[in-house]
């Protein structure tokens, strides 16, 4: 399992957020990439941390170590949400663009509370974040958004777990719905778990939370949804 952290693609979030979750992988049986990447303002933006998150996962067949690499599957949270949809589309983009040509496939990926609609977040936040990290809006780099926003890569030719929270207040519930919608209106193969309640954006990078028990339910599905 590639695993790859969020915080907004923010310098002061880090890998070490994702520990817990990668601990529990690695009880239950799974070897776990926690990959890092530069962020904004250690770097990072369009194209280097599109790139970092392509070559960490692209560094697999070098690694000293028995894995099967026919049967890799990526999950990701929040902004890492968005890197490992993008990174699950990355066969789609051409020669030339950030991140093409992958060394390595996936069998399925999985989002929680990520930002699966770049564009749609760029909308709800005034820019914010995402403006920050692609170097301008929709309409003024718009050859940007086609290769790294998720919704423009729809389908997936792998199965898509989304899990996220209705009353998220960090990366709102819709953007995940609009994903899921444009998926399958393509032909893909998506799967949405909406946590009901109170759960914060953060409980889906606690191994205790139902948001994480949903997704251990579905990792032990033969890669079907």
């Amino acid at each position: 399992m590639v695993v790859i952290h969020g915080g907004s693609w923010q310098v002061h979030y880090g890998k070490f957020f994702m520990r817990g979750l990668a601990g529990d992988l690695v009880r239950r049986g799974w070897a776990v990439w926690n990959i890092e990447y530069r962020r904004l303002d250690g770097g990072g933006g369009w194209p280097s941390t599109f790139e970092d998150v392509a070559f960490a996962i692209d560094y697999l067949p070098e690694l000293d170590a028995p894995l099967d690499l026919d049967h890799v599957s990526i999950l990701g949270h929040s902004a890492g949400g968005h890197l490992a949809l993008w990174a699950a589309a990355r066969q789609k983009l051409a020669h030339g663009d950030p991140g093409a040509d992958p060394r390595v496939s996936f069998k399925r990926v999985i989002s929680q509370a990520g930002v699966a609609d770049l564009a749609g977040a760029h909308r709800r936040w005034h820019g914010g974040a995402a403006r920050r990290l692609m170097g301008g809006s929709p309409e003024e780099v718009p050859e940007r958004y086609a290769i790294g926003d998720p919704m423009s890569q729809v389908p997936l030719a792998m199965p898509v777990l989304i899990v996220h929270g209705v009353r998220d207040e960090t990366v709102s519930v819709e953007l995940s719905r609009g994903y899921a919608d444009a998926a399958r209106a393509a032909g893909g193969e998506v799967e949405l778990v909406e946590i009901q309640g109170e759960a914060g954006h953060r409980a889906h990078i606690d191994p205790r939370s139902e948001a994480w028990s949903a997704v251990v339910q579905r990792l032990e599905r033969p890669y079907a949804l």
